[in-house]
C-alpha cells in the first residue's frame, strides 16, 4: 500500500478544484449535496481523493477528475448503466463496458458524461465510467464499446479509499 499523506486545501483552491470537478465531470451544481470547503485532499503517488465531511467525493488519477464510488448521494443524481451479472468480473478488472452487457439505462446523458455502472442483482455501483455515445444512442447499440471504465471496484483509488476506512 502506498503512504497516504493528508491536509486541507485552502478555501480559495477548493472553490477552484470544485469548480473544476463540476466541468470536468460534466455535473451540474443541483446535483450536488451541499458541497462546499474545506475539502480535505488524501494524496498517494499515483492518486488525489477529495474528502468533504469526511466524505471521499471525488478522485484525480491521470489527470482526471471524477466521482468516487464511496461518494454516497453524489451517484444517487447521476444517469445510470444497470449490467448483466457476466460483466461484472471484466469490469472489475477494468474493462470497458460493452453494449451486450448493459440490461437498461436510467437517466440520460451526453456523450464524454459521467455515468454510474450498477450490478443487476444488487443495484449497487460497481464502477464509474464516461459515456463515449449520448443516452438515445447507447440504448440503440447492440455491440461494441458503449462506456469507458475510469474507476472501478478493486482498482487504486478504491485501495486507497479502502485504506482511508472509507469503503462500505
Amino acid at each position: 500500500m502506498s503512504k497516504i499523506k493528508r491536509l486541507f486545501l485552502k478555501e480559495k483552491e477548493a472553490k477552484k478544484l470544485l469548480s473544476e470537478f463540476l466541468k470536468s465531470a460534466k455535473i451540474h451544481p443541483y446535483q450536488l449535496p451541499a458541497l462546499k470547503p474545506p475539502i480535505e485532499l488524501a494524496k498517494t503517488d499515483n492518486e488525489e481523493i477529495f474528502l468533504i465531511n469526511g466524505e471521499p467525493i471525488f478522485a484525480k488519477s491521470n489527470n482526471k477528475l471524477f466521482p468516487t464510488l464511496a461518494s454516497g448521494k453524489l451517484l444517487s443524481n447521476l444517469p445510470k448503466a444497470t449490467v448483466n451479472i457476466g460483466a461484472i468480473p471484466h469490469i472489475c478488472n477494468g474493462a470497458d463496458i460493452m453494449a451486450p452487457g448493459i440490461v437498461h439505462f436510467e437517466g440520460t446523458f451526453n456523450k464524454e458524461n459521467i455515468v454510474v455502472i450498477s450490478d443487476e442483482r444488487h443495484q449497487k455501483p460497481i464502477a464509474i465510467a464516461i459515456a463515449l455515445y449520448d443516452s438515445r444512442e447507447a440504448e440503440k447499440l447492440e455491440h461494441g464499446k458503449t462506456l469507458k471504465n475510469i474507476h472501478y471496484v478493486g482498482d487504486k483509488v478504491w485501495q486507497t479509499i479502502k485504506q482511508l476506512g472509507q469503503t462500505k
